[in-house]
């Protein structure tokens, strides 16, 4: 689940955004295909009913008695169907219920909207797990071809399209791994090997999707090394 904010939430803002999503429009689609990537690391894919921007989000739930939650798409912006990519909690109310759809089910969808939105302008793009979904999109849209990529993950089974980001980016494709290792992988979280850098590209725009522990901690890591605040877009997933 994503939204695009600033670097700290507040008991108002999460008042105002819950209100925010109750009041956003739905409408039922079904489900064309469910993958389990990984354990409990789903993507499920529905007919585009609408244009998007690649970054861009859409509301998803399984009836309108449980509130839609934001999910960022993960597709390209000229694919014919939509693509979200989410993780089942266990203790959640979605996510156990989309974890137990099939082929044909139906869920309500919005229309996809966001501003956290790529172009073609040099970057860093930074994720941590299920962030990656909206680099994915861009990717899938034809943005950022010489960019880098940074993921992180607890265990080497959480760098979700990894086979596409390697073939793509080759040795601008960074995976950092907290818990386990593995050939070609950073041994460490994302935020150690950040700040193992020397120095950083100027004129580079970094886009950081993930927790916001994982946000604050990178904005903060990327301020001490020079970039300007400017430079630092984020979207956190809560």
């Amino acid at each position: 689940m994503a939204w695009m904010c600033t670097f700290a939430k507040s008991e108002s803002m999460d008042k105002g955004l819950s209100n925010f999503i109750r009041s956003i429009r739905l409408k039922p689609v079904s489900i064309d295909s469910f993958t389990e990537l990984s354990e409990n690391v789903y993507v499920l894919s529905f007919k585009r009913l609408h244009d998007f921007l690649p970054g861009q989000v859409v509301a998803i739930t399984t009836g309108l008695s449980i509130a839609p939650r934001l999910y960022s798409i993960c597709s390209g912006s000229e694919e014919t169907e939509i693509s979200v990519l989410f993780n089942e909690k266990p203790e959640g109310e979605l996510t156990p219920r989309l974890a137990k759809l099939k082929i044909g089910d139906s869920i309500m969808v919005s229309a996809p909207f966001g501003a956290f939105l790529g172009d073609n302008f040099p970057a860093w793009w930074i994720a941590s797990g299920t962030g990656i979904a909206p680099f994915r999109s861009m990717i899938h849209s034809g943005l950022g071809k010489n960019n880098t990529l940074i993921h992180g993950g607890r265990t080497l089974d959480s760098f979700y399209f990894s086979a596409e980001f390697e073939k793509l980016y080759s040795d601008r494709y960074i995976r950092c791994c907290s818990q386990e290792s593995g050939e070609g992988v950073y041994n460490g979280r994302l935020t150690h090997w950040l700040k193992e850098q020397q120095s950083l590209p100027e004129n580079t725009n970094f886009y950081l999707c993930g927790s916001s522990e994982m946000v604050v901690e990178v904005r903060d890591i990327l301020l001490s090394k020079g970039i300007a605040f400017e430079r630092i877009m984020s979207e956190i997933y809560f």
